[in-house]
């Protein structure tokens, strides 16, 4: 079987992406694991979702199923439930599904969009033993959100994250004591909205450099014990104190879907955890392109969508070039993260585009009065003063493309 496009993951990246190609009249299939698409918005009933895509308030699923009945109503191919267990750098996916068995396609142009994971207990090593009522948070909204379980009755959340945030505001809604939020950095990582509404506004309190030193409890979660942390982030143990409770949310990070590219050639930014991409969200491996949560956190839904849809168009276009055209690129902008800043989308130019170009970018510490600057082989083609930088928060700044040269240099610095 043979597509023009293939699409890995039915989220809101990988159905932006699709229809972005198909409009360009480009074969397009969806593989998507679940049994329906939409990824993780099926389980986000809160509001919040759509207000600069749609320009309206919308539910995770109400945004979910206006592009779900887009996808359904076009010529894009979708297969739900089904894994792909494999992506060769030439483009071959091998997937599986209950119909079909295991297949075969052959895509001109692969779009990755499998999103993230959640780290658990494991992951971050955390000390004690292994009773019930340690969730992460997405698992715990989903099991409220889509199943009507309860998970607990007192609970602590550990990391302010936006999910964490959320899932504070969804437990007390559920009649759930959240006791505290427990924050290692000494910031949130989650947008200020999101620790108004969902912290403040509940009297929920987020406590700021403390961190879970070790869980208690033998069948069922008894309590943890928790500290301050120091200038490296490490427990001070005079500090420790107690808290009974029967529920953990664990909200400490998430980890890009990328298990099944590990053995392609695909280049690893290791400040995102995934792929370097060009401003067309194209890998180092011709062909393949990621987009959305795979390829960096987002705060908003209406951003994954929009670099969906700039990577759909860019697969398109690729999928039409010969090999002679691909060949003849020019030399790539190479992008770099400066003083201040965690990472920077895209992480390299190949054609500056006359009507600009978007950088995406997190700082990696809290800036107030501050200027984003960008210099190219030296000399400043961008500044702009901004009064507050969070690293919760996604930032986006347009260079219109000229004085662009083969190093650029995106920093930030405290105003003079």
């Amino acid at each position: 079987m043979y597509t023009d496009i293939a699409v890995i993951g039915g989220g809101p990246a990988g159905m932006a992406a699709a229809l972005s190609a198909v409009k360009l009249n480009k074969s397009v299939v969806i593989f998507e694991r679940d049994e329906r698409l939409g990824g993780v918005l099926n389980q986000c009933i809160h509001n919040g979702f759509g207000i600069h895509y749609f320009g309206e308030e919308l539910t995770g699923p109400e945004y979910a199923k206006r592009f779900a009945d887009t996808v359904m109503a076009s010529s894009i191919t979708v297969k739900s439930e089904t894994t792909v267990l494999s992506i060769t750098d030439d483009k071959i996916i091998t997937a599986v599904n209950a119909s079909d068995g295991v297949f075969r396609i052959q895509a001109k142009a692969v779009i990755l969009a499998m999103g993230c994971r959640e780290r658990t207990a494991g992951s971050i090593m955390l000390a004690g033993t292994r009773p019930s009522g340690i969730y992460t948070a997405g698992t715990a909204q989903k099991l409220i959100n889509t199943k009507g379980l309860a998970v607990g009755k007192r609970a602590v959340i550990l990391g302010s994250g936006d999910i964490g945030l959320i899932m504070a505001r969804r437990l007390t809604l559920e009649g759930a004591a959240v006791l505290a939020v427990l924050e290692l950095m000494p910031y949130s990582s989650g947008l200020k909205r999101n620790i108004v509404q969902c912290l403040d506004d509940f009297g929920i309190p987020l406590l700021c450099n403390r961190t879970i030193t070790k869980v208690v409890g033998k069948d069922r979660l008894e309590g943890v014990y928790y500290a301050e942390t120091d200038k490296n982030l490490k427990p001070i143990k005079e500090t420790e104190r107690f808290l009974e409770c029967d529920t953990l949310l664990l909200s400490v990070g998430l980890i890009p879907e990328l298990d099944l590219i590990a053995d392609n050639d695909i280049r690893i930014n290791p400040a995102t955890n995934s792929a370097y991409v060009d401003e067309g969200r194209m890998t180092s491996v011709d062909g393949i392109f990621a987009a959305g949560n795979v390829l960096h956190v987002h705060n908003l839904v209406d951003n994954v969508s929009e670099e969906g849809h700039i990577a759909g168009a860019s697969a398109a276009l690729y999928a039409d070039m010969t090999d002679a055209q691909r060949a003849q690129r020019a030399d790539r902008i190479n992008i770099r993260a400066g003083d201040g800043i965690k990472y920077v989308i895209p992480n390299y130019i190949n054609t500056p585009s006359k009507s600009g170009v978007d950088l995406y970018f997190k700082v990696k510490d809290v800036y107030k009065d501050c200027e984003v600057c960008v210099l190219s082989d030296g000399e400043t083609i961008y500044k702009k003063n901004r009064r507050i930088l969070t690293p919760g928060e996604t930032e986006k700044i347009r260079l219109d493309g000229k004085g662009l040269n083969k190093d650029t240099e995106v920093f930030v610095r405290e105003r003079k």
